[in-house]
C-alpha cells in the first residue's frame, strides 16, 4: 500500500527536474499523476509507466488561464477528480541575474507572470474540483531566496516570497473547504536550473551554499520528495499555511 494510493496529483513543471522527480515519486506513492509542463512530459510518464505506475502527458501553459482550465479538465476526464497540485512550473534557469536596478524589465514581468500568476491561476482552475471532492492539497513551491534574500536575482526573490504569502491567504480562505495550501522553500538543488542559473559560477556556489548550512551536503531531489508526499498525502491532514523549509539547516522559521 501506498501513501497516495486512490490519489489524483497534478504537477506542473514535470518535463525535468524536481518537477518530474515530484511526479515519480508521488507515482511510486500510489498516485494518478497528469505531468504538465509547457514543453512534452512524455519522458517522465514513460518513466512512471515503465516502473508500473498511472500517468499522463499534458501541456499546458500556467500563464494561460484557459490553458489552466483546460489542464484541470485533463485530469477529471482522465482519472475523475483532482486531489493534489503541485505548483512547480516557474521560471529560474535561464534567468540573468544582476543587481536590482540592473534588471531587465521584460524579464521581471515574465518572472512575475509565471511564477506568480501562474501559480494563482493554476490554483483557481482546481479549486472548485477540490471542493466538489471534498477537499485536497495544494503544494506551493517557494525557495530558500525569498526567506534569505538572494542577491542579484530580485525578480525571482520576490516572486518567490509572493508564493508564501499566496500560500498563507489562500489556506485561510480554503480551510472550510477541507483544503490545506501549504509551501515548500528548498534551498539550489542539483538540478538542470540550478547549472543554468549558476552556470560558470556553479561550482563555487555549491561550496558557499553547503558551508551556510547545518547539514553541509548539497540538495538533491531525493532529499525534496519525501516532504512533497507527506504533504500529499492524510498525514498532513492537519497542516495548512506553513512553509516547509528543506534547506539544510540554512535558516530557521
Amino acid at each position: 500500500m501506498g501513501q497516495l494510493d486512490d490519489k489524483v496529483a497534478i504537477v506542473t513543471g514535470a518535463a525535468r527536474g524536481l518537477g518530474r522527480a515530484y511526479a515519480e515519486a508521488m507515482a511510486r506513492e500510489g498516485a494518478a499523476v497528469l505531468a504538465c509542463d509547457i514543453n512534452s512530459c512524455a519522458e517522465t510518464v514513460a518513466s512512471i509507466v515503465a516502473a508500473g505506475g498511472r500517468a499522463s502527458d499534458c501541456v499546458a501553459d500556467v500563464a494561460s488561464m484557459d490553458s489552466c482550465k483546460t489542464m484541470a479538465l485533463q485530469a477529471q476526464d482522465t482519472y475523475g477528480k483532482i486531489d493534489v497540485l503541485v505548483n512547480n512550473a516557474a521560471l529560474y534557469g535561464g534567468l540573468k541575474g544582476a543587481r536590482f536596478e540592473q534588471l531587465d524589465e521584460a524579464q521581471w514581468d515574465a518572472v512575475m507572470n509565471i511564477n506568480v500568476k501562474g501559480l494563482w491561476q493554476c490554483c483557481k482552475a482546481v479549486v472548485d474540483p477540490m471542493r466538489a471532492g471534498g477537499g485536497g492539497s495544494i503544494i506551493n513551491i517557494s525557495s530558500l531566496a525569498a526567506v534569505y534574500g538572494l542577491p542579484y536575482g530580485l525578480d525571482y526573490v520576490a516572486s518567490k516570497a509572493a508564493v508564501i504569502g499566496m500560500t498563507r491567504g489562500m489556506a485561510r480562505e480554503l480551510g472550510a473547504d477541507n483544503i490545506r495550501v501549504n509551501a515548500v522553500a528548498p534551498s539550489a538543488v542539483m538540478t538542470e536550473g540550478t547549472e543554468e542559473f549558476f552556470g560558470e559560477k556553479l561550482d563555487k556556489a555549491k561550496r558557499v551554499i553547503a558551508s551556510g548550512q547545518v547539514i553541509q551536503r548539497n540538495l538533491d531531489t531525493v532529499d525534496l520528495t519525501g516532504t512533497i508526499i507527506y504533504l500529499a498525502s492524510d498525514n498532513s491532514a492537519f497542516v495548512t499555511g506553513q512553509t516547509h523549509m528543506v534547506d539544510g539547516g540554512s535558516w530557521f522559521l
